[in-house]
């Protein structure tokens, strides 16, 4: 099957989210000021945010995402507040082979909006898509080991700690090196 072919909604809901594909335009302004809400905390585990970006870097990397929805070669979501609209964070499906199938999945939310379940809550509906709709059979979540409250996420999921690899990896500002967790859910 090639992948151009799978319908692959714009848009998925939680009862209190909404996932949506990143615009073509204008997105960039609402997710550069979560960014520049949540630095402190987001410099610590992405080596992308080790400077903040301007908004119009925010907007350029959104319109590539949008151009990697569409030629299926990742799957990045905005996650909004239903009842406000008020944007939160970011998934993404990525990392993907189309061969097994298997993906990965990252996430980050606005620092002020965390504890919430929010993220929880989408993750939880992006497994459940990844699964039932694009028909995956693995999918990874990894986090630095010391992240534990990304590390929480996919245990609150029921996902598999399949092993932490030491020293794989570099910490987000390439200073020391860090160890990843590798956790895992199968269909």
């Amino acid at each position: 099957m090639n992948p151009l072919l799978l319908d692959i909604p714009l848009q998925l809901e939680t009862s209190r989210l909404i996932l949506r594909a990143p615009k073509q335009t204008g997105d960039g302004t609402v997710v550069n000021m979560a960014i520049r809400d949540s630095f402190h905390e987001l410099k610590i585990w992405l080596p992308l945010a080790q400077k903040i970006p301007t908004a119009e870097e925010t907007e350029i990397n959104l319109r590539e995402a949008h151009i990697k929805f569409l030629k299926r070669e990742s799957f990045r979501f905005l996650i909004f507040l239903k009842d406000t609209n008020e944007f939160i964070g970011s998934t993404s499906i990525h990392g993907i082979n189309w061969d097994i199938p298997k993906c990965e999945i990252g996430y980050w939310i606005n620092t002020r909006l965390s504890g919430n379940g929010y993220m929880t809550e989408a993750i939880k509906e992006l497994v459940h898509f990844g699964i039932s709709k694009i028909k995956f059979k693995r999918i990874e979540i990894r986090c630095e080991s010391t992240n534990m409250k990304s590390r929480s996420i996919p245990e609150k999921l029921m996902f598999k700690l399949e092993g932490i690899l030491r020293q794989e990896d570099l910490s987000a500002d390439g200073r020391k090196l860090t160890d990843t967790c590798i956790y895992s859910i199968i269909s």
